[in-house]
């Protein structure tokens, strides 16, 4: 496993991240989870990236229970704040009151004292942003958290956080951005990421596989195998069924001779594809069993050739979405993307 700085902040970051968004406490049990998580540390995985919302605080307690023998300083533990946690009014949002409370919740859920990364989760349009930052700040300044980031920002509005810190004085920073980025979603190209890179601020890109469908498990015309997250229960079949599309899967298809010249499986091309990618500091991958992390780890320190990149921007063409406006809009697919 390779490591890469966050951004230009001292942190190093496992090239490969385990998130547990749709697995832990939703789609896959308990046993699962915690075997998936011993598999990605014996893959010298050392970021684990999970949220306050995922599965209302089950993810979170899994992962720290999946880490409570552990070395402390030998991980990295990123969570997040924003989505609605609760009925209540203050249960959700960016005000000084919920990220407080749900710091500290995430603390305990965790079993952990401090989190190297905590993330704004989405942008809260009704709470100042003053009042965020300075919320973050305090965290910080209280050692319960080490670093902050945001999660599917747009560029005006990390320009504007970034700004505002600097005129308040703030200690801490933005250094990590979470954007759902793929061969197939590129929504950040635009605006997000050349800000990101001339201040300095890393990507830890989700959804690489672009909800398994990268992996060439979905063929045009044919069921989805069972196992997969389209069969799986909870969430998880609203999400893939964004990318079963009969037109998106047979380019798909396409890439298999891609990833075969390259030696790799389609999975670890998609991933590979995206640790190529300018100012990304590690991708984050979800599985529900442990021979998937296994494979996915494999991608670390594989670096495509030009001619490779080429290739799959040839096969999947038109397919492949660039439309700022669609940021933090992960359902907002083309209608050739839908089952």
């Amino acid at each position: 496993m390779e490591h890469r700085q966050l951004g230009r902040s001292g942190l190093m970051v496992s090239e490969i991240t385990y998130g547990n968004w749709l697995t832990h406490g939703e789609s896959v049990g308990r046993d699962a989870a915690l075997a998936c998580v011993r598999t990605a540390l014996d893959c010298g995985v050392t970021t684990f990236d999970t949220a306050d919302v995922y599965a209302q605080g089950a993810a979170e307690e899994l992962l720290g229970e999946a880490l409570g023998g552990v070395r402390r300083s030998s991980v990295e533990i990123a969570t997040k704040v924003c989505l609605p946690t609760g009925d209540g009014p203050n249960d959700r949002g960016l005000s000084r009151k919920h990220v407080m409370e749900s710091c500290h919740a995430s603390l305990r859920r965790l079993g952990t004292d401090y989190v190297d990364l905590y993330q704004a989760h989405r942008f809260d349009e009704r709470t100042p942003l003053e009042e965020t930052l300075v919320a973050f700040d305090d965290l910080v300044r209280q050692g319960k958290v080490l670093y902050i980031g945001v999660s599917e920002w747009t560029a005006p509005q990390i320009e504007a956080a970034l700004r505002m810190a600097g005129e308040l004085g703030l200690r801490s920073r933005i250094v990590s951005n979470q954007p759902q980025y793929s061969m197939l979603w590129r929504v950040i190209e635009p605006e997000v990421l050349p800000l990101c890179l001339r201040e300095g601020i890393g990507q830890l890109a989700f959804q690489p596989l672009a909800q398994g469908v990268l992996t060439g498990k979905y063929r045009p015309g044919q069921a989805p195998p069972e196992g997969s997250r389209a069969t799986a229960s909870g969430r998880a079949p609203r999400f893939v069924s964004r990318v079963l599309g009969s037109g998106l899967l047979e380019r798909v298809a396409r890439l298999r001779p891609v990833a075969e010249d390259a030696g790799l499986s389609m999975a670890q091309l998609a991933i590979a594809w995206v640790l190529r990618q300018p100012g990304v500091s590690a991708t984050v991958i979800g599985a529900s069993r442990p021979e998937q992390v296994t494979e996915n780890a494999t991608a670390a320190g594989v670096r495509l050739e030009d001619e490779v990149l080429e290739r799959v921007d040839k096969v999947l063409g038109e397919m492949v979405d660039r439309d700022p406006s669609k940021t933090a809009r992960m359902m907002a697919v083309e209608p050739d993307w839908r089952a």
